[in-house]
Protein backbone atom coordinates (compact mmCIF):
# COMPACT_ATOMS: atom_id res chain seq x y z
CA UNK A 1 0.00 0.00 0.00
CA UNK A 2 1.33 3.43 -0.84
CA UNK A 3 -0.17 5.03 2.27
CA UNK A 4 2.32 7.59 3.56
CA UNK A 5 4.41 7.66 0.38
CA UNK A 6 7.39 6.05 2.07
CA UNK A 7 9.24 9.29 2.93
CA UNK A 8 9.48 10.33 -0.72
CA UNK A 9 11.37 7.30 -2.00
CA UNK A 10 10.34 4.92 -4.75
CA UNK A 11 10.85 1.78 -2.64
CA UNK A 12 7.21 1.04 -1.93
CA UNK A 13 6.07 2.04 -5.38
CA UNK A 14 8.68 -0.28 -6.88
CA UNK A 15 7.25 -3.18 -4.86
CA UNK A 16 3.74 -2.35 -6.08
CA UNK A 17 4.90 -2.06 -9.68
CA UNK A 18 6.80 -5.32 -9.56
CA UNK A 19 3.55 -7.13 -8.88
CA UNK A 20 1.96 -6.14 -12.17
CA UNK A 21 4.50 -4.90 -14.68
CA UNK A 22 7.12 -7.07 -16.26
CA UNK A 23 9.73 -4.46 -15.42
CA UNK A 24 9.94 -0.81 -14.36
CA UNK A 25 13.04 1.08 -15.38
CA UNK A 26 14.03 4.45 -13.98
CA UNK A 27 15.84 6.47 -16.64
CA UNK A 28 17.11 9.95 -17.35
CA UNK A 29 17.78 11.79 -20.59
CA UNK A 30 19.48 15.11 -20.02
CA UNK A 31 17.40 16.84 -17.38
CA UNK A 32 14.31 14.69 -18.03
CA UNK A 33 13.49 11.83 -15.65
CA UNK A 34 11.40 8.83 -16.67
CA UNK A 35 9.92 5.66 -15.31
CA UNK A 36 9.32 3.13 -18.08
CA UNK A 37 6.80 0.35 -17.64
CA UNK A 38 8.01 -2.48 -19.87
CA UNK A 39 5.16 -4.58 -21.20
CA UNK A 40 5.53 -7.64 -23.40
CA UNK A 41 1.82 -8.01 -24.26
CA UNK A 42 2.30 -11.76 -24.19
CA UNK A 43 -1.23 -12.75 -23.14
CA UNK A 44 -3.26 -14.56 -25.77
CA UNK A 45 -5.54 -11.54 -26.00
CA UNK A 46 -3.96 -8.18 -26.86
CA UNK A 47 -7.20 -6.53 -25.77
CA UNK A 48 -6.87 -7.95 -22.25
CA UNK A 49 -3.20 -6.98 -22.11
CA UNK A 50 -4.07 -3.46 -23.31
CA UNK A 51 -6.76 -3.10 -20.61
CA UNK A 52 -4.29 -4.31 -18.00
CA UNK A 53 -1.53 -2.01 -19.25
CA UNK A 54 -3.84 1.03 -19.21
CA UNK A 55 -5.02 0.28 -15.69
CA UNK A 56 -1.48 -0.18 -14.42
CA UNK A 57 -0.30 2.91 -16.27
CA UNK A 58 -2.97 5.08 -14.65
CA UNK A 59 -2.23 3.65 -11.20
CA UNK A 60 1.51 4.21 -11.56
CA UNK A 61 0.94 7.66 -13.06
CA UNK A 62 -0.89 8.83 -9.93
CA UNK A 63 1.63 7.18 -7.62
CA UNK A 64 4.58 8.81 -9.42
CA UNK A 65 2.78 12.16 -9.30
CA UNK A 66 2.86 11.86 -5.48
CA UNK A 67 6.34 10.36 -5.12
CA UNK A 68 8.36 11.89 -7.94
CA UNK A 69 6.32 14.52 -9.78
CA UNK A 70 9.32 15.43 -11.95
CA UNK A 71 9.43 11.90 -13.44
CA UNK A 72 7.39 11.11 -16.57
CA UNK A 73 5.83 7.68 -16.89
CA UNK A 74 6.19 5.90 -20.23
CA UNK A 75 4.57 2.67 -21.39
CA UNK A 76 6.70 0.52 -23.67
CA UNK A 77 5.37 -1.95 -26.20
CA UNK A 78 6.99 -4.22 -28.78
CA UNK A 79 6.94 -3.01 -32.39
CA UNK A 80 4.54 -5.71 -33.57
CA UNK A 81 2.01 -4.91 -30.83
CA UNK A 82 2.19 -1.23 -31.65
CA UNK A 83 1.81 -1.77 -35.40
CA UNK A 84 -0.89 -4.44 -35.21
CA UNK A 85 -2.92 -3.20 -32.26
CA UNK A 86 -2.05 0.10 -30.56
CA UNK A 87 -1.81 2.05 -33.83
CA UNK A 88 -5.44 1.18 -34.63
CA UNK A 89 -7.30 4.53 -34.79
CA UNK A 90 -9.58 3.73 -31.84
CA UNK A 91 -6.73 2.44 -29.67
CA UNK A 92 -4.67 5.54 -30.54
CA UNK A 93 -7.64 7.63 -29.40
CA UNK A 94 -7.65 5.74 -26.10
CA UNK A 95 -3.89 6.30 -25.69
CA UNK A 96 -4.33 10.02 -26.42
CA UNK A 97 -7.31 10.30 -24.06
CA UNK A 98 -5.32 8.88 -21.14
CA UNK A 99 -2.22 10.84 -22.18
CA UNK A 100 -0.11 7.69 -22.34
CA UNK A 101 3.45 8.32 -23.47
CA UNK A 102 4.79 5.37 -25.47
CA UNK A 103 8.15 3.82 -26.21
CA UNK A 104 7.98 1.29 -29.03
CA UNK A 105 10.88 -1.15 -29.00
CA UNK A 106 12.30 -3.87 -31.21
CA UNK A 107 12.37 -7.10 -29.22
CA UNK A 108 15.29 -8.66 -31.07
CA UNK A 109 17.66 -5.69 -31.19
CA UNK A 110 16.42 -4.28 -27.87
CA UNK A 111 16.34 -0.78 -29.33
CA UNK A 112 13.78 2.00 -29.20
CA UNK A 113 11.99 2.36 -32.53
CA UNK A 114 9.54 5.16 -31.65
CA UNK A 115 9.17 7.66 -28.85
CA UNK A 116 5.60 8.97 -28.73
CA UNK A 117 4.94 11.75 -26.27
Amino acid sequence: MIGKYCDGTMALLSQQMALGAEKIIAAERGTEKFAVEVKGFEDMSQVIEFYRALGQFNYYFLALKKLEPERTLLLSAPTDVYEEFISDPFNEEVVNHYEVKLLVFDVESKTIVKWIK
